[in-house]
């Protein structure tokens, strides 16, 4: 049922519970993950320009931290999973729909809020415009905390 499943990060906790059923998922299913970071560079625009070289630098190098747990969170497992990483820049609902697409995902999976302070009431507004747009099945896991 499940080949390949991508589990969109941007590194906040709410994730890390996202990550850990869509391992679950893949050992059942002996599927491939692709951890997926997408750089949000329209975080970019309200900032003077000055400022623009120093945040984007930020916003890389928490991508890559977000990755980077995802790639230490497998290998820390007893069953390690086929897991392939992502980067991209873009709008995050945008480009994780687009490179589920990309790569002929069945699932997605995420988690419910996330870094950004664009909230919508129940469900964070990157995972509502995933859920609405996505073709494939999106799994959204929120944190219990």
């Amino acid at each position: 049922m499940f080949e390949t499943v991508v589990v969109a990060t941007d590194g906040s906790e709410s994730v890390s519970r996202a990550v850990d059923c869509t391992f679950d998922l893949a050992r059942r299913f002996d599927a491939t993950v692709h951890a997926l970071h997408v750089i949000d560079e329209s975080r970019l625009e309200p900032l003077p320009e000055r400022l623009h070289s120093d945040v984007r630098g930020a916003l890389d190098e928490q991508g890559t931290d977000a990755i980077d747990a995802i790639v230490e969170a497998n290998a820390d497992t007893e069953e390690p999973i086929d897991l392939e990483t992502a980067v991209r820049t873009g709008r995050p609902a945008t480009q994780i729909v687009g490179y589920v697409q990309d790569i002929d995902a069945d699932g997605v999976a995420m988690g419910t809020r996330g870094r950004s302070g664009d909230h919508s009431f129940l469900l964070g507004s990157v995972a509502e415009r995933v859920v609405r747009t996505c073709p494939v099945p999106v799994m959204t896991v929120r944190q219990l905390e």
